[in-house]
């Protein structure tokens, strides 16, 4: 008798013990998942471009000046609208020769840690991908020898560069530098999940913390959408049904750079519909039916596309985490731009 009580003893004593140790080290877990979400503390701005209030305010200016552009009437911001998380709310933009554009507007959000720019990743940085636009006939169609000709005539615009840049004042590099200067300070303000992860365990909803538990467990997004911009800043084909060969155009010889494009980041998602590479889905509801069908079947589609099965409450679960990454909206200030 003493010795079957004294076993059932020690086997109460050995579950409780894997119980604890099992909660221990779930909770690591958790925590290691959301270290590795944890916003940064500075902006990486590279050596020969270094911040400095001045130049981001130039740049500011210049971004939201129309008369970077042929006619004279649209700017950077004509694409990326600080409204609508620094892109615009349609599958394509109307460029300068009135058209849609083929490819949404990428937003300009967290841009100082992408690595390559544009959906193909066809710009090294933000300077290079700053330039495109500008230039590009169907955007703003603008030529740099009648921009700089042009700012060189407005008083303000011309004693900024002269202070800013002494040793050759108004050129293209210089211009390119202020823009992608100011890119680099448009940062997403701290969201209900970054105080999440700071501690503040009330800051989400139950629902949305199963949706984390989700998106980094069971639906596997966690795969592309990494760190804490969530992108691994890489291409892969997810099986959208399209023409455009994305990545292909520079890696022709990587067949699983065919119809492959950069994952985006999720931060502001609220403001950023719609959703994909030529806003192919309407809202958050529309991208998670995608997944779930798994794609389209081709030999390039990543091998990370596969069909996602979720219950609706699972479904529900994920869009809660997923509005979590939207800071609360602030308002951008316009610049007075000089005459």
């Amino acid at each position: 008798m003493r010795n079957t009580a004294l076993s059932r003893c020690l086997s109460v004593l050995a579950s409780a013990a894997l119980i604890a140790c099992a909660t221990v080290a779930q909770g690591q877990s958790l925590e290691s998942a959301k270290a590795a979400y944890k916003r940064p503390d500075l902006i990486p701005f590279p050596e020969e471009a270094r911040y400095s209030p001045q130049t981001a305010t130039l740049g500011k200016m210049l971004f939201f000046d129309p008369r970077l552009s042929g006619k004279q009437n649209l700017s950077c911001a004509s694409c990326h609208n600080p409204s609508f998380g620094f892109e615009v709310p349609v599958a394509g933009a109307i460029g300068a020769t009135n058209k849609p554009l083929g490819r949404k507007a990428p937003t300009v959000l967290n841009a100082a840690w992408i690595p390559t720019l544009f959906w193909d990743g066809r710009a090294p940085n933000l300077e290079t991908q700053a330039m495109g636009p500008i230039t590009a006939e169907g955007e703003m169609d603008g030529k740099f020898a009648e921009i700089i000709g042009r700012l060189n005539k407005i008083p303000e615009y011309s004693a900024w560069f002269g202070k800013l840049f002494p040793k050759d004042g108004v050129t293209q590099d210089n211009i390119l530098t202020a823009i992608a200067t100011y890119e680099r300070t448009v940062v997403a303000g701290t969201a209900p999940f970054d105080r999440w992860v700071e501690g503040e365990e009330s800051a989400i909803s139950p629902a949305a913390q199963r949706g984390f538990d989700l998106f980094t467990g069971k639906a596997a997004c966690a795969g592309c959408h990494t760190g804490w911009n969530f992108t691994d800043n890489k291409f892969h084909d997810i099986g959208i049904p399209t023409k455009d060969v994305g990545r292909a155009a520079f890696e022709p010889d990587d067949p699983q750079a065919m119809h492959a494009f950069k994952t985006p980041g999720l931060r502001n998602l609220t403001y950023r519909a719609p959703f994909g590479h030529a806003g192919q889905f309407a809202d958050l509801e529309a991208v998670l039916a995608f997944y779930e069908t798994g794609g389209v079947s081709r030999p390039s589609k990543s091998p990370l596309m596969r069909p996602l099965r979720l219950e609706a409450q699972e479904r529900a679960d994920l869009l809660a985490f997923l509005r979590t990454l939207t800071a609360e909206q602030t308002r951008t200030a316009l610049p007075n731009l000089p005459n």
